[in-house]
């Protein structure tokens, strides 16, 4: 979250917009009636919120989810690592867009100190989470970490997932020269360290997979920009005031949230997700170039806001 937007002057949202454990777990309960297996607990950043173990606990144990991750910039990772596991937790994802210190801190706006991110990864290691460390990659501002986070995290057995840098939002000043596509990064580690294909590990996976040749794990390359999978997308999210977006890059959410508050019962706010998923229409991703290039001004919604 660049801070000389979300600084300290910012407005963030109060409380009551905020949904409640009880509201959370009623919401997702419609999801999950309406087939949903699989939720992704991401921000902003998920571990500022004191309830999360509790309502990890009700996803898996009340309401029966297959699969509960987690994507984390791994600040409070370490202290909060058992209680996740605990809890029930199945899996993480933790960003580290860069080793080197001053790079890492430039690039979360703090200046924190990666190293704590990285012990924090290594006590959930410990811990038995399966592990995935997601990097934005940026022409000029990280690209000499490639090789570096390569090696790292192969040696340690976690896959390693290079995200395209995407116009999500209107605040973090992308360009398209600032892009590294997903075919260089796997060239340039390819060139170090040969790379096969591998498939899919479920539909709908947004990450295309390869395998070091020499048995030492493997990376996911995420291409949004240069090779969209909009045809293919399957992800609905829930920022936590409780608006509906079915698409990464929407500009405005369904608020199921009131709908709750309203009253509704569980088989009406089913109903109210069935129809926004039916009607949904976003490609973002496939009309980038034709949006850009007739100079449509488009208001995106802050993915710190609903998650990546």
């Amino acid at each position: 979250m660049p801070k000389e937007v979300f600084g300290p002057g910012y407005a963030f949202l109060a409380d009551p917009q905020v949904m409640t454990l009880p509201e959370l777990i009623a919401l997702t309960r419609a999801f999950v009636t309406l087939g949903v297996e699989k939720i992704r607990l991401t921000g902003g950043e998920p571990l500022l919120r004191a309830d999360l173990p509790e309502y990890i606990r009700a996803l898996k144990t009340e309401l029966g989810v297959k699969d509960v991750a987690l994507t984390t910039n791994g600040w409070l990772l370490e202290k909060l690592g058992p209680a996740l596991r605990q809890a029930g937790l199945d899996r993480l994802n933790v960003s580290v867009d860069a080793l080197d210190p001053a790079v890492a801190g430039r690039m979360n706006g703090q200046g924190f100190d990666v190293q704590r991110v990285l012990r924090g990864i290594d006590q959930a290691a410990q811990l038995g989470f399966p592990l995935k460390i997601n990097c934005v990659a940026q022409r000029g501002v990280n690209d000499s970490e490639i090789l570096p986070l390569a090696e790292y995290f192969r040696g340690r057995g976690h896959t390693l997932r290079f995200i395209e840098f995407m116009d999500v939002g209107n605040t973090n000043h992308w360009e398209p020269r600032a892009v590294i596509p997903a075919a260089e990064l796997r060239d340039t580690i390819a060139a170090v360290w040969p790379l096969e294909p591998i498939g899919p590990a479920y539909r709908g996976e947004v990450a295309a997979r390869y395998r070091y040749r020499d048995g030492r794990g493997e990376i996911g390359l995420i291409s949004s920009v240069t090779a969209p999978f909009c045809r293919d997308c399957n992800r609905a999210r829930l920022s936590a005031d409780g608006k509906l977006f079915t698409c990464l890059f929407a500009g405005a959410g369904e608020d199921v949230l009131a709908c709750l508050r309203a009253g509704a019962g569980p088989a009406e706010l089913e109903a109210f997700v069935r129809r926004v998923w039916a009607g949904r229409t976003d490609r973002y991703s496939d009309e980038r170039a034709e949006l850009r290039a007739a100079g449509e001004p488009r208001a995106k919604v802050e993915m710190s806001y609903i998650g990546g």
